[in-house]
């Protein structure tokens, strides 16, 4: 019997899907995509020095030693028809113009936030709110010891539209993170599109071009 033909409905219809993890410096990218990842978490980190000092932003001593300065990139099955391929974006302003080419041919992306260092956030809200049309959802990041605060109040502060979902999670733990990137799949799926920068696309999915960037669930 042809080895291709008692393939599974499932690994016929099986789709992969590129998702964008942003935010600013030091918010925990890093670490989302590190803990899910069931595949070695490539990442491209090099150390903070002085020399930087004046270039780059900076974090309290002791809490953060390197940067990525290309991207993050990990896997996840997230379900047995989706696989989801992870790219972190650098959060130090010098490589922004980074992130068009990290957020094309994605479906969604999750922009992470630190209470702490709220300012921090609002670069990457902004990017995905007028300079992409890709879904997004806002995740903030419990970073462990910090105040826990009113999403409500969150929401007053980044200026967030009412209809672009805000969640809680960890970073450090894959459950959380997992959850994360459900709630995007789901808000993607309420929209019904997938988009890169600067345009929308209703394509829908084919079995026969699973290689297809622009991808409806529905």
């Amino acid at each position: 019997m042809d080895s291709s033909a008692s393939r599974s409905d499932a690994d016929l219809l099986a789709i992969s899907a590129k998702i964008v993890v942003a935010g600013g410096f030091g918010v925990g990218k890093t670490t989302f995509v590190g803990s899910v990842s069931e595949v070695p978490p490539l990442s491209n980190e090099a150390w903070m020095t002085e020399a930087g000092a004046g270039v780059d932003e900076l974090v309290p001593p002791g809490t953060k030693s390197t940067t990525t300065v290309a991207m993050d990139f990990g896997r996840i099955t997230l379900r047995e028809d989706l696989l989801l391929y992870l790219f972190g974006t650098p959060g130090q302003a010098r490589f922004w113009f980074l992130w068009d080419d990290l957020s094309r041919g994605a479906l969604g992306a999750v922009v992470l936030v630190d209470t702490s260092r709220i300012d921090q956030s609002f670069a990457a809200i902004n990017y995905f709110e007028n300079d992409s049309e890709l879904p997004f959802v806002v995740a903030v990041n419990q970073f462990q010891g910090m105040p826990v605060h009113d999403l409500d109040e969150v929401r007053d502060a980044l200026a967030l539209s009412p209809d672009i979902p805000l969640i809680t999670c960890d970073a450090r733990d894959p459950k959380s993170a997992v959850a994360t990137l459900q709630e995007l799949v789901s808000h993607t799926l309420s929209l019904a599109v997938v988009s890169g920068p600067g345009r929308r696309s209703e394509a829908s999915f084919s079995a026969e071009d699973p290689s297809a960037p622009y991808v409806s669930l529905s």
